[in-house]
C-alpha cells in the first residue's frame, strides 16, 4: 500500500535530507538601506544588493508603486534606477526575490555624507558648549542618523556595519554633532527630511579615505603615504578606511559631502593641497555625481612646527579651487589650547550657510568671510583685496591686527592696517619698499578681520616664500 503524503510535507522532508535546495531568502540588501533610511529626493537613486545568480528582482517605492525589475547577474549582484520626487513620506521600499523585504518608514529628502578625523566624529556626549541644552532639544523625527562603524579593509569591501535611527535626545548624544548641527539647519531652512551618514575616524591623515588607486597614481602623495608611521589609534595606511567606510557606500545617492580634517596632516601642508583635491574627484567618480563638497578650515592650536597650522590652512584654502566647493573658516571658534574646540553649534552652521548659500539657493544667506584675492603695491604701501567683501570689512576690536609686512629681504615685521572700504592697506615705517603681506601667520594667531555681515577672514600670505 502506498501512501501519500501532502506536497507541503512531502517538500519538508526533501529539504531535511538535502533532497531539494531551498532558494527562500535569497535576496538581501547592504545595511545603508534599512528601515528609517532616507532617500535623496527628486533624483535618480541607485538601490543595489544580492541574490541568487538568475533571480528576477522587482523594486518598488510605494511614493509611486512603479516596479523596476532586473535580474541578479553572475556574480550574485543586481542593481536598479528609482526616480524619486519630491521630499516626503513615510514610505516603503519593497524588494521582492525569492523572498520579500519590505523596509518601513523611508524618508524622501536630502542626503550628507559627514567625514574626516576626531571633529567630525567628535559627539555631544564627549563634550561640546551648551551640551545638555542640545541634547534635549534634539527631537527630529524627519532627520535620521547613520553610523558607520569603525573597520579596516585591504581591498574595497561590499558593506559596512551600521544601521539608520531617528533623531531623539538618545541617539543624537552619540552621533557626529557638527554633522547634526549642519542637518538641523538644513532641515529647518528646507523643511525636508534630513539624512546623514557619518564614516568618521579620530586622528586618521586623509591618505587613509582615498582609494588606493588615487594615491598610486599621484607620486607625491604615494611618497608622503609610504612615510607615515603607525599610531595607537587609529590607521595611516593608503585606503584602509576608503576600502571599508566609503566604497561600500558606493554609489549611494547624496546631496553632498562635509569634510573635517587636516589636523593630523600638518606635517605636510604642500602635499595636502594635492592631497584634498585628490580625494575629492576620488569620491566624486566613486559616487558617480558631481556634489557639492563642503570642508572646515582646521582652527589655529599649539602644532609641534613653525607654522603648521597657517600652511594646512593654506592648503585647503586652496582647494577652493576645485568647482563646487566651500570652506567654512573657524579661526575665531577654535581653541588654541585644545585641538577639539567645543563650540561645534557654529561649525555646524558655517558649513550650513555655504550649502543653503551654494546648493540650495538662498542667496541672502551671507556663507564666507574675507579670503584673500590679490594685492597692489602702493609706494611704500600694500593694498589687499579680498574675495567675499562686497558688503565692506571691519575689525573686531580697536585696530586690525597680526599683519606682517616684508621688502625683498623676505624679513617679515609687524605692521600697520587699516580698512579702506573693501580693501585693506598695510604698512610700516621700517619698510619703505614692502613685496609681501602676512596675516595671522602663526599656529595660534586668531586675526580679527571680518566681512561686515559677521564673518571671519582666513589667515593669508601674499607670497609663497619656504619656512625661513
Amino acid at each position: 500500500m502506498r501512501i501519500r503524503l501532502p506536497f507541503q510535507l512531502t517538500f519538508l522532508l526533501l529539504l531535511l535530507m538535502g533532497g531539494v535546495v531551498s532558494s527562500a531568502g535569497a535576496v538581501t540588501l547592504p545595511a545603508i538601506f534599512g528601515n528609517h533610511m532616507v532617500l535623496q529626493q527628486n533624483s535618480q537613486v541607485t538601490v543595489w544588493g544580492w541574490g541568487k545568480t538568475g533571480e528576477d528582482i522587482t523594486v518598488t517605492g510605494s511614493w509611486d508603486n512603479k516596479p523596476v525589475k532586473t535580474k541578479v547577474k553572475n556574480q550574485a549582484q543586481w542593481q536598479v534606477q528609482l526616480q524619486t520626487p519630491a521630499a516626503g513620506g513615510p514610505h516603503t521600499l519593497t524588494v521582492q526575490g525569492y523572498n520579500t523585504l519590505v523596509l518601513q518608514d523611508v524618508l524622501l529628502g536630502e542626503v550628507w555624507l559627514c567625514s574626516g578625523q576626531s571633529n567630525m566624529e567628535w559627539s555631544a556626549a564627549s563634550g561640546i558648549d551648551n551640551a545638555d541644552q542640545h541634547i534635549n532639544e534634539a527631537n527630529y523625527p524627519s532627520i535620521r542618523f547613520f553610523q558607520v562603524a569603525h573597520r579596516t579593509a585591504n581591498t574595497p569591501q561590499l558593506d559596512v556595519q551600521g544601521q539608520w535611527v531617528v533623531c531623539t535626545p538618545q541617539t543624537m548624544k552619540h552621533f557626529s554633532v557638527v554633522g547634526y548641527f549642519f542637518g538641523r539647519e538644513i532641515h529647518q531652512n528646507q523643511n525636508v527630511p534630513v539624512g546623514l551618514i557619518n564614516s568618521s575616524w579620530g586622528g586618521t591623515p586623509a591618505e587613509v579615505w582615498l582609494s588606493a588607486n588615487a594615491i598610486s597614481a599621484n607620486p607625491v602623495l604615494a611618497q608622503a603615504a609610504a612615510q607615515r608611521k603607525e599610531v595607537e589609534w587609529g590607521p595611516v595606511q593608503p585606503a584602509k578606511a576608503y576600502n571599508a567606510m566609503i566604497a561600500p557606500l558606493m554609489p549611494f545617492r547624496l546631496a553632498g559631502a562635509l569634510w573635517y580634517q587636516g589636523e593630523s596632516n600638518t606635517d605636510a601642508p604642500d602635499v595636502y593641497a594635492q592631497l584634498l583635491p585628490a580625494l575629492i574627484q576620488n569620491w566624486r567618480s566613486g559616487f558617480q555625481q558631481e556634489f557639492p563638497f563642503y570642508f572646515v578650515q582646521i582652527a589655529p592650536y599649539k602644532y609641534g612646527g613653525a607654522e603648521e597650522h597657517p600652511r594646512l590652512a593654506e592648503a585647503q584654502q586652496k582647494t577652493l579651487r576645485v568647482p563646487n566647493t566651500g570652506m567654512a573658516v573657524i579661526n575665531d571658534i577654535g581653541n588654541i589650547d585644545d585641538i577639539h574646540p567645543r563650540n561645534k553649534l557654529d561649525v555646524g552652521k558655517r558649513l550650513a550657510a555655504w550649502a543653503l548659500h551654494q546648493t540650495y539657493g538662498q542667496k541672502n544667506i551671507p556663507f564666507s568671510g574675507p579670503l584673500y584675492q590679490r594685492m597692489k603695491t602702493e609706494g611704500n604701501k600694500i593694498r589687499l583685496f579680498f574675495d567675499h567683501a562686497d558688503q565692506g570689512l571691519t575689525a573686531k576690536g580697536k585696530a586690525l591686527t597680526l599683519f606682517e609686512i616684508a621688502s625683498e629681504d623676505r624679513k617679515f615685521r609687524p605692521a600697520t592696517a587699516r580698512i579702506d572700504g573693501n580693501t585693506v592697506v598695510v604698512s610700516a615705517k621700517n619698510v619703505k619698499k614692502p613685496v609681501a603681506v602676512r596675516m595671522g601667520w602663526s599656529n595660534t594667531a586668531v586675526p580679527n578681520l571680518y566681512s561686515k555681515t559677521g564673518l571671519p577672514a582666513s589667515s593669508f600670505r601674499t607670497d609663497d616664500w619656504p619656512r625661513q
